[in-house]
C-alpha cells in the first residue's frame, strides 16, 4: 500500500489545471447560445431601471489594459445592480471620429489629401474593421451587453441626433461666436484639446537681476534673459502684497510670500523688513 492511500484527501470533479485559454471561449459561447443577457433583461422586465452609459473607446486598434479595466469595472457594476434587483441594459459604443484614424488612412494614401471622398470612405471602413475586432475582444472578457446593437458615433442616426441637440442649444442661446486662444496642430490642420498636448521638457537659463530706482531696488527673476536689453518697465500685481527689505545699505522690494524663500536663496542672514 502506498503512502498516498493512507491519507484521506478530498475528491473533486474539478480538473487540476484551469486551462482557461481553452475553457473560457467555450463558456462564452455557451452563454451566447443560452442568450443569457437577453434572459436577464426579460427576467427584470418590470424592475427599476439602472443604466450605466458606456463612454466609448476609440476604434483604431486592439484593446489594452486601460480598456480592460474600464469595461470590466463597468461589467461588475452592471451585474451587481442586476443581482440587486434592477433591470440593467448595457449598450456598448464606439467613438469613430478623430485624427488618429484620419492620420493612418492618409498614410495609406501616401499623404495625398486631395481625394477627400475616398479618404472619408476609407476612414469609415477602417473604423468598422476595428469595431468588429474590439467587439470580439470585449466579448472575450465575458462582458455582458447588447453587442449586436452598439451605438456608433459615425452612424447617420447618431450624427443626426447630434445636429438636433446642437440646434436646440443654438435656439436657447447657448452657442455664440467669439475669440479665444487655442492650441493648433499645423500638420493635422485642426485645433487640439488640452489632453492632446505634449510638452517637451527643456532646461532654459534663468538669472536674477535688479532694477534700480530712487533709493529702492527691485529684485527680478527671469527665464528669458535675452530680453533684458529691451525691458523698459517692471510690473507689479495689484492684488499681491510686497515688502521692502533692508539688507546692509540697500532697500530691496519683493513679494511678501517669497521673502523667506528668496532670503535663503540670496544668502540674506541679517535683514530688516
Amino acid at each position: 500500500m502506498g503512502y498516498k492511500d493512507t491519507v484521506n484527501l478530498p475528491k473533486t470533479d474539478f480538473p487540476m489545471r484551469a486551462s482557461l485559454p481553452q475553457r473560457e471561449p467555450g463558456m462564452i459561447k455557451r452563454w451566447d447560445g443560452m442568450k443569457v443577457y437577453k434572459k436577464m433583461l426579460e427576467r427584470r422586465r418590470n424592475a427599476p431601471l439602472f443604466v450605466l452609459h458606456d463612454g466609448p473607446p476609440y476604434s483604431n486598434g486592439h484593446i489594452h489594459l486601460g480598456h480592460t479595466l474600464n469595461k470590466v469595472v463597468k461589467d461588475i457594476i452592471v451585474k451587481y445592480k442586476y443581482l440587486s434587483g434592477y433591470r440593467t441594459p448595457f449598450v456598448p459604443g464606439w467613438d469613430n471620429h478623430g485624427m488618429p484614424i484620419e492620420n493612418i488612412v492618409i498614410k495609406e494614401f501616401k499623404g495625398d489629401k486631395s481625394k477627400i471622398r475616398e479618404i472619408r470612405k476609407r476612414c469609415r471602413e477602417f473604423a468598422g474593421e476595428w469595431i468588429d475586432i474590439q467587439r470580439e475582444e470585449f466579448r472575450r472578457l465575458g462582458v455582458f451587453g447588447d453587442w449586436d446593437n452598439p451605438y456608433l458615433t459615425m452612424s447617420r442616426e447618431y450624427e443626426g441626433r447630434e445636429i438636433l441637440f446642437f440646434a436646440d442649444l443654438v435656439e436657447k442661446g447657448y452657442v455664440y461666436r467669439g475669440y479665444m486662444p487655442i492650441h493648433w496642430c499645423p500638420v493635422c490642420e485642426t485645433a487640439l484639446a488640452l489632453a492632446e498636448i505634449e510638452y517637451k521638457e527643456k532646461e532654459s537659463p534663468s538669472i536674477w537681476f535688479t532694477m534700480e530706482g530712487d533709493g529702492i531696488t527691485a529684485v527680478v527673476w527671469t527665464t528669458t534673459p535675452w530680453t533684458i536689453i529691451s525691458n523698459v518697465a517692471l510690473a507689479f500685481h495689484p492684488d499681491y502684497e510686497y515688502v521692502v527689505v533692508k539688507v546692509k545699505d540697500k532697500n530691496y522690494v519683493l513679494a511678501r510670500e517669497l521673502l523667506e524663500k528668496n532670503a535663503n536663496l540670496l544668502g540674506w542672514e541679517n535683514f530688516e523688513v
